[in-house]
């Protein structure tokens, strides 16, 4: 393709995303699930498990091969921007008086589903069509326990923005635990990804890495970040050049977690914790939030449902290991995250919540598994049983938490992009 033919698709690529997008989420909120629900399962109808079955010749036509590459890079802009404004309103106060609980949720939430992944793994692992046969048995152990860990952090922090409790107790403690929880799971698949390489080095770049930014972006980062807080407050606001600092610093940020072996995310969610709060938080959020959450996540969205395949679990023993996996996943995670919670000294409606929210793989599973698959870790048939796992268990989230929490939806209109805290 030439560029000229490129920047066609593109323009009418994003077109199709975001009206889609629009109405899959109109539906899924009057089923009383949440816009970002709505996103991601437009994600996947776009994809080849209905779009491209049912219309494989107009999904190629609006998603050509060529055009992948750009939307992959725009779609990791846009999650990192995401949860750059996540961070701004992570509240290190409340996580601070809450740590103890975060680390205990974290902790059960990351080795009771690593377990099970892991004798999920032993079990499956003769079982053609599911591990490559290049992955011994420790490598498909830890892939498998990292995958039935993991987070969906971006949709978490979705989930928790529409619903109104952002910046509260509850918001907080679960945060802090699917941060945590999600960044001990890419230290595993690292260490995962070292083994298959047989590199070792990837491993303790991304260990080590990712400790050293977190320590030097809360500390020295925070005092350089203070001054662009002064800035914003002489001036009565975020002018372009001052704005445009900001945006850099993301980009550096992102590109040193990326670089180091972990997600590109945690550099976004790093930084904008490490944001002075108050007026200049306030003014990012009320500058960036609009173009993120309406344009950039859905183009997040889509580029990792054009990655599913549902059809390719097409047998009786496969849809049992689906299941399997499946009660495993809800079991593993939530389960052990709502018993932290209640040692924790937490109330059993806190705790419920906790689990029903750390249960929600959502699409950060997605991009675990996609590495997987294209590592040559996974086969295309566990990775469709683990995407239904991350879409159900991403499904369960929204009414369970409704029926446990018993807290009405924050119902968002065309002015849902307004901040959260404004």
């Amino acid at each position: 393709m030439t560029s000229s033919e490129l920047s066609a698709v593109f323009f009418f690529q994003v077109f199709f995303i975001l009206a889609v997008c629009r109405c899959v989420s109109i539906v899924a909120r009057r089923v009383g699930q949440p816009q970002v629900v709505g996103e991601m399962v437009a994600g996947v109808i776009m994809g080849p498990s209905l779009f491209g079955l049912l219309f494989p010749g107009w999904q190629h036509f609006i998603f050509p091969t060529d055009s992948l590459k750009f939307l992959y890079v725009l779609a990791q802009f846009g999650i990192s921007l995401y949860m750059f404004l996540v961070g701004t309103e992570f509240e290190i106060d409340l996580f601070r008086s809450r740590g103890r609980s975060a680390a205990s949720v974290s902790i059960a939430g990351m080795v009771a589903p690593f377990i099970l992944g892991g004798l999920l793994a032993l079990w499956t692992r003769k079982v053609p069509g599911l591990f490559s046969e290049k992955a011994n048995d420790i490598e498909a152990v830890l892939f498998m326990g990292a995958a039935m860990s993991i987070t969906a952090l971006p949709m978490l922090a979705r989930i928790i923005y529409e619903r109104g409790i952002v910046g509260t107790s509850l918001g907080t403690l679960v945060l802090a635990a699917g941060a945590i929880g999600d960044a001990a799971a890419w230290c595993v698949l690292a260490i995962v990804l070292a083994s298959f390489g047989g590199d070792i080095m990837i491993a303790i770049k991304a260990i080590a890495g990712g400790a050293l930014y977190g320590l030097l972006t809360l500390t020295v980062g925070r005092k350089l970040l203070d001054r662009l807080g002064v800035v914003a407050e002489r001036n009565g606001g975020i002018g372009p050049t001052l704005l445009g600092v900001t945006l850099m610093l993301l980009m550096l940020a992102s590109w040193t977690t990326d670089a180091i072996g972990i997600h590109s995310i945690f550099g976004g969610f790093i930084l904008g914790v490490a944001v002075p709060r108050g007026f200049y938080a306030q003014e990012l959020r009320r500058k960036l939030e609009p173009l993120a959450v309406v344009f950039f996540l859905p183009i997040f969205f889509t580029f990792s449902g054009l990655s599913t395949r549902l059809d390719t679990v097409n047998s009786l023993p496969l849809l049992l290991i689906a299941i399997v996996v499946l009660f495993a996943a809800v079991a593993g995670k939530g389960g052990a995250c709502w018993l932290a919670a209640r040692l924790s000294g937490e109330r059993n409606r806190t705790a419920l919540a906790v689990g029903t929210l750390m249960n929600a793989r959502g699409l950060t599973e997605l991009i675990l598994l996609n590495i997987g698959l294209q590592k040559g870790i996974i086969e295309p048939a566990l990775f469709s049983i683990m995407v239904g796992m991350a879409i159900v268990t991403t499904l369960m989230a929204s009414p369970v938490f409704e029926l446990v929490y018993r807290k009405k939806p924050t119902m968002v209109t065309d002015q849902e992009t307004a901040p959260a805290n404004a």
